[in-house]
């Protein structure tokens, strides 16, 4: 009975602290999920310590990145998405490109493996898709043209994850890139072929019914244990045929989310992602090593700042490049300026696969936590610069385009 009460007490414990440090955040105008790393990294082991053993956190984590892909999938509208995808495929692309020159450049200097280049670009290109969303909520811009703009790119790097994983699971099942060849290919071909497939049947449909779908809305009690019955059997299926449960997960969603019960579906599935996601990003916070950062701080200073500045002109210049327009561009490319929460999955993968040691792993949550913590605040001081140096050059503040409005 005390060891029940014990673990009763933790439980209230960690989800008060997390309700806590979310509406402080959100009484400041800062993400909720920026709460959730704080009261992590308050909890967990180089913290107060009353959270020490986060293996459970860690399995409801990994559910939790499983049910946001599921989310994710299913907000794909792919009728919609047809209309945007060169631009966005196009810039996730120049955004990973771009981030390996930069880390091939320096894993020449470094002495790095293909394998750690990969890593590190790979982690470096992504943004984060929830703390992005609620930037632009924040600042009204996410049904403008920056909003429909920045949205397309992270939907566009959402599904470059799914390949990401793949070729980093590679690498972990075979230990270097030359034998991973084969299996990279492997599951890659089947991947993509299997997603493009999928994306090419429900483009050419208004809306798919699914086998029961009438009976189940009928019975709105059961739609949320069917939306994850649905999520986790695809995301099993996913695992069992070598591929990874995350993109199984994605392509389910993309099913339910193109279906005539998605607005059922969707609703009843993200009080569910809600929890498993603050899950997850209190396990960040758990990972967070406190000692490690106080005895490299420099170091993980200068890495921070050379990522967040590099990353965000890298986006400015290649949506510019792209045909958008300056102010939308650099809105954009300022929004997305952090590193994204399934780049602590990829470090998890290389730390697996023997690609980077354990210190080189710490640097990596440090630099992605640190990351999404600075991400309002990046945005605020990133636009006054932008509006002192258009005021210097002209003379005075810059105005909103017309279509920005």
């Amino acid at each position: 009975m005390e060891h029940y009460l014990d673990q009763l007490t933790a439980i209230a414990m960690v989800t008060s602290v997390a309700l806590l440090c979310g509406l402080a955040l959100i009484r400041i105008r800062q993400p909720a999920i920026v709460g959730y790393i704080l009261a992590g990294l308050v909890l967990g082991p180089t913290g107060l310590g009353f959270v020490s053993n986060t293996e459970t956190v860690k399995l409801l984590a990994e559910l939790g990145v499983i049910m946001l892909l599921f989310i994710i999938g299913m907000e794909l509208n792919m009728r919609s998405f047809r209309a945007v995808y060169k631009t966005a495929l196009a810039t996730v692309a120049l955004q990973v490109g771009a981030a390996i020159g930069i880390f091939a450049l320096v894993g020449f200097f470094l002495d790095w493996s293909l394998q750690k280049i990969l890593l590190f670009s790979f982690a470096t290109a992504l943004s984060s898709t929830a703390v992005s969303i609620k930037i632009l909520e924040e600042t009204d811009d996410l049904k403008t043209p920056v909003g429909r703009t920045t949205i397309s790119v992270l939907i566009a790097q959402d599904l470059a994850v799914i390949p990401m994983m793949l070729i980093i699971g590679a690498f972990a099942a075979t230990g270097d890139a030359e034998s991973a060849g084969r299996a990279i290919l492997l599951k890659l071909g089947m991947a993509v072929g299997l997603m493009l497939v999928v994306m090419w049947f429900l483009s050419r449909r208004e809306q798919i019914e699914l086998p029961g779908s009438k009976w189940m809305v009928s019975r709105p009690e059961i739609v949320p244990l069917a939306a994850m019955a649905f999520c986790f059997s695809w995301a099993t299926l996913s695992g069992a045929a070598g591929l990874s449960a995350a993109y199984g997960a994605f392509i389910a969603g993309m099913i339910v989310g193109n279906s005539s019960i998605r607005e059922v579906m969707h609703h009843a599935a993200e009080p569910i992602q809600t929890i498993l996601l603050m899950v997850f990003f209190l396990s960040v916070g758990l990972l967070i090593d406190l000692n490690f950062i106080r005895e490299n701080w420099a170091h993980v200073l200068i890495v921070l700042t050379i990522v967040t500045v590099l990353k965000t002109a890298a986006n400015i210049f290649i949506l510019h490049w792209l045909g958008e327009p300056w102010e939308r561009s650099f809105h954009s490319g300022v929004v997305m300026g952090q590193v994204g929460e399934f780049s602590f999955i990829l470090a998890a993968l290389g730390l697996s696969a023997h690609v980077i040691a354990d210190d080189g792993y710490r640097l990596m949550i440090a630099v992605i936590a640190l990351s999404l913590l600075i991400s309002p605040m990046w945005l605020m001081i990133a636009r006054r610069l932008h509006d002192m140096a258009i005021h210097r050059l002209t003379g005075h503040l810059p105005q909103a385009a017309p279509d920005d409005l």
